[in-house]
């Protein structure tokens, strides 16, 4: 199964950057204009400059926001503002944040992980990938040959084995920030052997969930691809056999999964003039909601429904949504799981979109 293995991580030195908080950023995808704008400004060694760089009208084929980045990179590391582990270890990653009044605290296991193809069934995906997405980050790796940011995976651990295996390092942090939203954020390297192997012998039975980061695999499953042919034979602990990962517990208590609300634009006139009560009853039951409902209302009527619900809003419309008996006998032939088949998005896509 899981070939989880310690690395030697590239980390900013703190006779550099004293203040780390100054230099991270949240995931380049959630990252709009004028964010990225302001992490720019907060420091010059803010790691926007390496995951998610301006672009520019001037630029050429030989000075892109992939060639910036990879000559940053080079820059940095000679300057001594990053600087690779010496030896191999893992890193405890401990995030404690608020959601709606309550505190959550959240484990992962930073490591390196062996990329598997998806038939081989060790990493399991649960989405489709955009090929746009795809290339910006393919690009961005062939210039820097470097993982910035941790895929997010999950695993199974009903027993707690991990957890106690982990038990030590929880108490204890070598580094400790807070960023611009109030959440805290602790890291601690695992360096002794013992602990190490233990680890690795638990990965070992496991299979790993991508819960965020398709893309990004996909990617480094192509550009290893890529660096096989290039090379011919690749050392099987060649760098381009692995991936960056944040590993999580399913069972993690600060495992929050919240909805991904979706906003879908340009519409081919078919599928719009399909958005009916009258089509839609063939496959939901459907609810009229007032078009001026708040959005607070909205999501309470959604959190109270038994069964897959979702609110399809036109700027006609409001309705409330869930799968009739025909529309479940549609979800059967989908040719995914159960659990997909159960998954409002899944759905959306397969009903709503494809009839």
């Amino acid at each position: 199964m899981a070939d989880v293995q310690p690395l030697r991580g590239l980390r900013y030195q703190t006779d550099t950057v004293s203040d780390l908080a100054q230099v991270i950023t949240p995931p380049f995808d959630v990252i709009d204009t004028d964010a990225q704008r302001r992490y720019y400004e907060r420091n010059p060694y803010n790691v926007i400059r390496l995951e998610l760089g301006e672009q520019y009208p001037a630029d050429t084929v030989l000075n892109t926001v992939y060639t910036r980045a990879a000559t940053t990179l080079s820059e940095w590391r000679l300057n001594g503002v990053l600087r690779q582990e010496n030896t191999p270890c893992y890193y405890l990653y401990q995030q404690n944040f608020t959601y709606d009044g309550t505190v959550y605290k959240r484990a992962s296991l930073l490591a390196r992980v062996r990329l598997e193809t998806w038939d081989a069934r060790v990493i399991l995906p649960h989405e489709q990938i955009r090929t746009k997405d795809k290339e910006d980050r393919l690009q961005l790796l062939r210039a820097c040959s470097t993982n910035f940011s941790p895929i997010m995976c999950l695993y199974d651990d009903p027993d707690g084995l991990l957890h106690s295996l982990l038990a030590s390092s929880t108490a204890r942090s070598e580094i400790e920030l807070f960023d611009e939203a109030g959440e805290e954020h602790r890291l601690e390297p695992i360096i002794d052997s013992t602990s190490i192997a233990r680890i690795q012998d638990f990965f070992r039975d496991r299979q790993l969930y991508i819960a965020d980061g398709h893309h990004r695999y996909t990617t480094a499953l192509q550009y290893r691809d890529e660096i096989q042919r290039q090379h011919g034979q690749l050392d099987p602990m060649d760098g381009a056999n692995f991936v960056l990962m944040a590993l999580i517990s399913i069972d993690d208590p600060g495992m929050l999964v919240l909805p991904n609300h979706r906003i879908l634009f340009d519409l081919p006139q078919h599928m719009l003039a399909s958005l009916n009560p009258q089509h839609l009853a063939s496959f939901f039951t459907v609810q009229s909601i007032e078009n001026t409902a708040s959005h607070t209302s909205v999501l309470e009527r959604l959190a109270q429904a038994s069964r897959p619900s979702f609110v399809l809003k036109t700027a006609e419309q409001t309705l409330l949504l869930a799968p009739n008996e025909q529309g479940l006998q549609l979800m059967e032939q989908s040719g995914h799981s159960r659990a997909w088949n159960a998954l409002d998005v899944g759905i959306v896509q397969h009903v709503l979109l494809h009839t």
